[in-house]
């Protein structure tokens, strides 16, 4: 068992006692590992635990030697059959990852201008060596200017992928726990590098369809949109409005409307997935202007999108499928927005279970991010309302030795 990677998860529920549940934890890892090694962890805790995590990890570190774990707060947690919110939670995941190379790390935000604008100073700050293969990060939303640490991740180690979430829980800063070993922060990210025998597939289900046609952005600053086609967004969005069926009305009265940023605006055909998500968060009626949760320069293609629960559940069981066809993954890591579970679905464990019944059953743990990080194309973005999830393999070289 030692020389092949595999996973291990385990669950502490409705144990509001930290020292049992930390208990709890380690016997239902030691009792998956029959005396084997484990090499990393992640821990996730729901906020109900914020006070008392630095007591759980040392109980869990102590019992479960680890060359590396991370972890964070949040304000649920998904364990391998279960997505626990608004309850005392914890979940953990652990692996055996062998010929893979672990590096644990903070960015704390002592001078976050100079460490995001310098590349010479990042990847030193960071401390991973290029030919990383994944990204683990977890950041505090209130002391972290996430998507230009993104983008430092993106130019300092380009095309390496990134996945994690924001700690969520906490209505302030300093109330989110980030946990890198045995050290406890209140602030900045931490993550883990990994690097080695081991292969990583990445899902970002964005849970979008696209409404409409293809538009050219034709004048744009910042995170505003003046014209589309040479044309007011407003009058395009108007345009498009009355073409819909009374039910895709309905929901962008209900959930709002999006806008897709096509990843490569070279391609002939467009379609669900080849977009990067952002929300329409305002409309000038001055000049029919769109302002959006993100920038997007002028002569880039996009398109409409609508959001539902159909849609999203849909969205996820498509990018699953492949998934179907080779050798189930040893082993995940799940973040999901705490705008899905109950809040989308008005139901638990939908996501899980879709993740579960198509994979086979397979060792996880993960948290509701307040922001979920996964890559689209070849860089790192920052979403809003997905599902980032990480399948973890042995390098197919190795896995045949």
């Amino acid at each position: 068992m030692t020389d092949q990677m595999f996973f291990v998860s385990a669950t502490a529920a409705e144990e509001p006692r930290p020292e049992r549940a930390a208990q709890s934890l380690v016997e239902q890892i030691s009792a998956q590992t029959n005396g084997a090694p484990l090499d990393f962890g992640l821990i996730f805790l729901s906020s109900h635990f914020t006070r008392e995590a630095a007591q759980i990890v040392a109980r869990l570190r102590a019992a479960l030697p680890l060359r590396a774990l991370i972890g964070c707060t949040g304000e649920g947690v998904i364990g391998r059959d279960e997505e626990i919110e608004g309850r005392p939670a914890i979940t953990f995941v652990a692996g055996r990852l062998p010929g893979v190379e672990l590096l644990p790390f903070a960015l704390q935000p002592l001078d976050w201008d100079s460490l995001l604008a310098d590349p010479a100073q990042f990847a030193p700050a960071v401390g991973a060596p290029r030919r990383s293969k994944l990204f683990v990060l977890l950041a505090d939303p209130f002391s972290t200017p996430l998507a230009d640490l993104l983008a430092a991740f993106n130019r300092g180690y380009a095309g390496v992928p990134i996945i994690g979430g924001v700690a969520s829980g906490a209505e302030s800063r300093g109330g989110n726990s980030l946990i890198l070993n045995e050290r406890l922060l209140t602030a900045g990210a931490v993550g883990l590098a990994l690097a080695g025998a081991l292969e990583v597939d990445l899902i970002v289900s964005q849970g979008c369809r696209p409404i409409g046609q293809p538009l050219t952005v034709t004048s744009a600053r910042q995170n505003m949109i003046y014209s589309l086609e040479g044309e007011p967004p407003l009058r395009a969005i108007q345009q498009l409005i009355d073409q819909l069926s009374e039910v895709d009305q309905a929901l962008i009265r209900q959930n709002g409307l999006f806008l897709g940023q096509a990843i490569d605006r070279q391609q002939e055909t467009l379609g669900r997935g080849d977009f990067l998500i952002r929300g329409v968060t305002g409309v000038d009626r001055r000049n029919g202007a769109i302002t959006l949760g993100d920038s997007i320069p002028a002569g880039e293609t996009v398109q409409f999108h609508l959001r539902d629960a159909s849609t999203a559940l849909e969205d996820l069981q498509m990018m699953l499928t492949p998934q179907m066809f080779v050798e189930p993954p040893c082993g995940a890591l799940f973040f999901s927005c705490n705008g899905r579970g109950r809040r989308l679905y008005n139901r638990p464990n939908v996501d899980l279970s879709t993740i579960q019944d198509i994979l086979g059953g397979i060792n996880l743990a993960g948290f509701f991010c307040a922001g979920e990080i996964g890559p689209v194309g070849d860089k790192n973005f920052l979403h809003a309302y997905t599902a980032s999830l990480a399948l973890f393999r042995p390098e197919r070289s190795a896995a045949l030795d």
